[in-house]
């Protein structure tokens, strides 16, 4: 596939009365919809495509698989009863490379794709680091206006590269996912006028209400940014960009696809499309420490501050307490995480990786992310516990 120079707006123009509708509204499918829309979205929405290389970074299936089981709040769980409870549409575990549990719901199969939601953030902040790495991005400290010079005068200048990543820019903002006037959806409608890219349009016409680097407000609006910050400091979209430092070279097993904007700009903030095994790549590329073959992506410096807590806060439905560079930190971990339940844990101390999507209908219920939690710990549990064996196949 070369679809890294090109963007695919079939989607604009499809008949296809099964498809939800695009955009901001995908934030309010339906059960329905959102079953369809998640592995579909590349047909939905207009993306560039992110070409894979011609060789796997190879995961062998351990012989001896895990089965956990746990109780939450009085019921007896197992894999199975939590993929049909919470709408879970896949979940691996990786450990020492290895996967010990693999299991897909909703239809879904190990081909399909399921959009990031918010997890692309967290790809969105390793483009950032690459091209720190690289010498395009003068450091985390640098100034966003140097890069992004339509924000010459807004409340973005003056905030620099990490507070951006640690949305402490101190910028106004609203992110309601059920409010279509919210900010998160009202930049996903932004028009395309005059050449600035629309992202980039509505973000300078906002307020500041705070010192940049004072206080974490979590925004999409910051990610948007981070994305085009990436795409004019390397000189490519960050679709090309990512297929050149980490889908190509690591061995991604199938191509992705990013959703744009009218400009053709990624959205930084989510919109990222990819099969659950090469989400779980992405967590064992970090696990790796930021190498791809024989490519240092990310500075082993810049992935430790990326992945601990700038900022601290009481525990989330998830449990996570802290907040990285677009990473959540927990206790042993720390995790790219999306609406509706998509999440990549990395536990580097033991060497494990958990990837799972899910179509959460009522997202904003705490008792989703409880019980996502309350998985997770069964499944790195059972992860510690496995001793390490041989392997019967490998994809």
């Amino acid at each position: 596939m070369n679809g890294m120079e090109t963007v695919n707006t079939a989607a604009c123009t499809s008949e296809d009365a099964s498809l939800p509708p695009g955009g901001a509204a995908m934030l309010r499918w339906t059960r329905d919809q959102q079953i369809v829309g998640c592995r579909s979205r590349e047909k939905i929405d207009p993306v560039r495509g992110i070409s894979r290389g011609p060789h796997v970074y190879v995961l062998p299936t351990a012989l001896h698989q895990i089965s956990p089981r746990w109780t939450w709040r009085g019921q007896d769980l197992d894999v199975d009863r939590h993929i049909m409870a919470e709408r879970v549409s896949g979940v691996i575990v990786l450990k020492n490379r290895q996967v010990l549990l693999e299991r897909y719901g909703l239809g879904r199969t190990a081909k399909d794709r399921w959009t990031s939601y918010s997890v692309g953030k967290s790809v969105t902040s390793i483009l950032i680091g690459a091209a720190i790495q690289d010498g395009y991005i003068n450091g985390m400290d640098a100034p966003l206006i140097d890069y992004i010079h339509e924000l010459k005068g807004s409340a973005y200048d003056g905030v620099t590269v990490r507070q951006l990543l640690t949305m402490t820019s101190g910028v106004k903002w609203s992110e309601d996912y059920t409010d279509p006037n919210s900010d998160d959806a009202l930049l996903m409608t932004a028009p395309f006028i005059d050449g600035v890219n629309p992202g980039v349009a509505y973000m300078r016409r906002l307020p500041r209400i705070h010192r940049p680097g004072a206080k974490f407000d979590y925004k999409t609006g910051d990610s948007h940014l981070a994305g085009v910050l990436v795409s004019k400091a390397a000189g490519k979209s960050m679709s090309e960009y990512l297929s050149d430092k980490l889908w190509r070279p690591f061995g991604m097993e199938q191509d992705a696809f990013w959703v744009v904007d009218p400009a053709g700009q990624e959205y930084g903030g989510g919109g990222f499309i990819t099969t659950l095994r090469d989400y779980a790549r992405i967590g064992q590329f970090m696990l790796d420490g930021g190498r791809a073959g024989a490519i240092q992506v990310l500075s082993p410096g810049w992935l430790a501050e990326a992945t601990r807590a700038h900022l601290t806060f009481s525990p989330t439905s998830t449990g996570a307490t802290g907040y990285g560079y677009h990473w959540w930190i927990y206790k042993d971990a720390y995790a790219a995480l999306g609406h509706a339940g998509q999440a990549i844990f990395v536990y580097p101390k033991d060497k494990i990786v958990i990837a799972i999507n899910s179509a959460w209908p009522e997202p904003n219920l705490p008792e989703y992310g409880q019980a996502q939690a309350a998985f997770v710990e069964a499944l790195h549990a059972a992860a510690v516990a496995q001793p390490e064996g041989p392997a019967r196949n490998a994809w």
